[in-house]
């Protein structure tokens, strides 16, 4: 019995060069795809946390909007001035027009 000796395949050194690189671009392709999902998802939660502030800030800015229209109502001012013991005059009000 004799042995048989495989025939050695030769690559030239372009050929070596395109297998690694698709070597390379195979392993690389899925790790930057789990890698730009991962940043997208960190975006998303960042982004609804800032909606969140953002209805949150809101709900102040509409109270205290609801605040200044009652502290400048009419009865109001009437009330302060009663505390600080003036009256109210209607003849001593006088209108500018432009």
């Amino acid at each position: 019995m004799s042995k048989a000796k495989g025939k050695k395949i030769k690559l030239f050194k372009g050929e070596k060069i395109i297998y690694f690189l698709f070597a390379v671009l195979l392993i690389a392709t899925p790790l930057i795809s789990v890698f730009t999902k991962a940043m997208l998802s960190q975006t998303n939660i960042e982004l609804e946390q800032v909606k969140e502030k953002i209805e949150t800030q809101s709900g102040i800015n509409e109270s205290l909007n609801m605040k200044i229209n009652e502290l400048a109502s009419l009865d109001k001012l009437q009330q302060v001035a009663t505390e600080q013991g003036l009256s109210y005059n209607n003849d001593n009000i006088k209108v500018i027009t432009d």
